[in-house]
């Protein structure tokens, strides 16, 4: 089996990062799920990647060999113009994802250990995620320190203090 790495978003993943937001979006009915780039024109998605690279982007792959297994990232917010986890300007938005094939085998772990690493070394003081309430990635948001802030229509934004 090969090793798996974690490396740095670089603009050639973006094609996969997008297909992940897809994947994150639309985890419980994948076959319901309108086209991608449809459902990632939408403006509610629209803004996890769009424009990326604006400072405080940054983000994770994984990577089993060569084949892509699944990514996190973060961005930045204002009141204007955020995503479903919004809380306020000076804290990032976590979104992460990981292959159907691929998960079950701490995959996430990994991935939200390595981000977690780097927005420490960045000296960001804390994270936010939005996660619907009956997603089993909750239990593995828990598990690492995210508490719930607040519930709206069905999803929960949850927080996680880095400092």
């Amino acid at each position: 089996m090969a090793a798996l790495a974690i490396l740095p978003i670089t603009v050639d993943d973006l094609p996969f990062v997008r297909a992940m937001l897809y994947e994150a979006a639309f985890w419980r009915a994948p076959s319901a799920a309108p086209p991608m780039r449809e459902a990632l024109n939408q403006p509610g998605l629209a803004v996890y990647l769009e424009g990326w690279g604006r400072p405080g982007d940054t983000g994770v792959i994984a990577r089993i060999g060569e084949e892509p297994a699944g990514a996190v990232w973060v961005r930045h917010f204002n009141a204007d113009d955020h995503g479903y986890g919004y809380v306020d300007e000076l804290t990032p938005e976590l979104s992460i994802a990981v292959v159907e094939d691929h998960r079950g085998f701490g995959i996430g772990r990994c991935l939200m250990t390595a981000m977690l690493v780097e927005l420490r070394r960045r000296s960001v003081a804390r994270v936010s995620l939005s996660v619907e309430n009956d997603n089993p990635a909750h239990l593995l948001y828990e598990s690492m320190g995210f508490v719930p802030l607040r519930a709206v229509d069905g999803s929960t934004t949850m927080t996680r203090t880095l400092t």
